[in-house]
């Protein structure tokens, strides 16, 4: 019997390939649990209708991944952070910090777990961040740590700065 699958069949293929199989195992086990359609004309022009379908949804993702990916690229971020000695910063700057940098300075949602920190920004300097949009798609961000009232501070005033939240004193009950 041949038959169209409506989910992946592990042994047998993915969803929306044709396969010829037994015609107990179809109408005993896979026909039941709606996991293929009988391979019939109407259900082929159905199977080729949707996989054109799938087929522009997924470019039109592809495309706007792709814009966002740019838009990311091309954004820079300034932080200006209290500094303590030898460079280290008081707190750090860490993925939610640049996450809502992103949306307020470039108006880029990005979720706060597709940048790509392993660690957070402890230190003065230039970083380039990935952040993963796709699987395949990891543009990266500069983020620059600058000392608040500093020289490089002064000469980023034409760029917009951030500061990042201060973490909260814990109270003292």
């Amino acid at each position: 019997m041949k038959v169209i699958l409506l989910h992946e069949v592990p042994g047998l293929g993915q969803a929306g390939d044709v396969k010829e199989v037994a015609d107990g195992y179809a109408r005993n086990y896979l026909l039941p649990r709606e996991l293929v359609t009988p391979a019939t004309k109407a259900n082929m022009a159905t199977l080729t209708d949707r996989v054109t379908s799938e087929k522009r949804k997924r470019e039109k993702v592809e495309a706007e991944q792709a814009a966002l990916a740019a838009k990311i690229e091309a954004a820079s971020l300034v932080f200006s952070v209290r500094v303590g000695s030898g460079g280290r910063l008081y707190g750090s700057v860490t993925n939610q910090d640049v996450a809502n940098a992103l949306l307020e300075l470039n108006q880029i949602s990005v979720n706060r777990r597709a940048i790509q920190l392993s660690d957070p920004l402890r230190h003065l300097g230039t970083f380039e961040v990935p952040v993963r949009i796709a699987p395949k798609l990891e543009p990266k961000v500069k983020v620059t740590l600058v000392a608040a009232g500093s020289e490089e501070e002064k000469a980023a005033q034409g760029s917009q700065i951030v500061t990042p939240a201060e973490p909260e004193p814990a109270s003292a009950e």
